[in-house]
């Protein structure tokens, strides 16, 4: 059994089927995740919802690539650890499982976020049905003191073909869906709060640049051509892109 109290973070493992506590948290604070602010507002608002015992959400985060879907859940690991909230991450290989996690958590005095990082899920892979329970319960209802939060680059988790339509019909104006395609949005349905992520514009990508590079003595003019550069070979304005070129560059000056 995990000691939560000193604990603040978890992954399942499969081949133990146990818990195993992170010793050393990868997480950057809040405020230095910059050009997402819209994002954060709506998640730290539902997490401290969450904190206080009032109605909380669900969340998924979905959208491009090294947006800092993933960086923000684990930043409220080091803003709200002394509130009680703990993070329990999953991988979407071993959701059979998590029933038994959640009977362990359920008893728990501390808040927990179940999350599933890079959530996709193929056309015949039915795992995601244990989530559906873990998210509204069944007989047994859903714990109150857990709340799942994953990121996807699929709004819909699952993917979408032209086909998926066929079925779908216009009655009295409003849009049927086909019984594939309702059954997969009826996942997605589960999480209350939807935050997207996009790719930033050029001007945005700069301005993370800035923000890494904030301290570092270089020339600006030069350093800014040098990003570009580095964010064109990648096709990505990202704000991974950006940490990386910082990264890069600073592993040059011997950093």
């Amino acid at each position: 059994m995990i000691a939560w109290n000193t604990t603040l973070a978890a992954v399942f493992r499969r081949r133990t089927e146990t818990l195993k506590p992170i010793a050393r948290i990868d997480a950057m604070p809040l405020e230095a995740l910059i050009n997402i602010d819209r994002q954060k507002a709506a998640l730290v608002e539902n997490t401290e919802n969450f904190l206080a015992g009032r109605f909380a959400n669900n969340v998924l985060l979905w959208g491009s690539r090294g947006t800092g879907k993933s960086s923000l859940v684990k930043a409220l690991l080091q803003a709200y650890a002394e509130e009680g909230l703990r993070i329990v991450e999953f991988f979407k290989e071993d959701l059979r499982y998590l029933p038994e996690v959640i009977d362990e958590l359920r008893d728990e005095p501390y808040r927990f976020i179940l999350f599933l990082d890079d959530l996709t899920f193929g056309e015949t892979d039915l795992s995601y049905t244990y989530l559906k329970s873990a998210m509204e319960g069944s007989i047994e209802s859903a714990p109150e003191n857990v709340r799942v939060y994953a990121t996807s680059n699929r709004r819909h988790l699952v993917p979408e073909y032209m086909s998926d339509n066929e079925g779908t019909t216009v009655k009295d104006g409003e849009l049927h869906y086909g019984d594939s395609v309702e059954e997969k949005i009826s996942l997605a349905d589960r999480f209350g709060l939807w935050l997207s992520f996009y790719q930033g514009t050029q001007d945005d990508y700069l301005v993370m640049v800035e923000h890494y590079f904030k301290g570092v003595d270089a020339d600006r003019e030069l350093l800014m051509r040098e990003a570009l550069r580095f964010s064109a070979a990648r096709a990505s304005r990202s704000g991974r892109t950006a940490q990386q070129f910082y990264l890069h560059y600073m592993q040059r000056l011997g950093a």
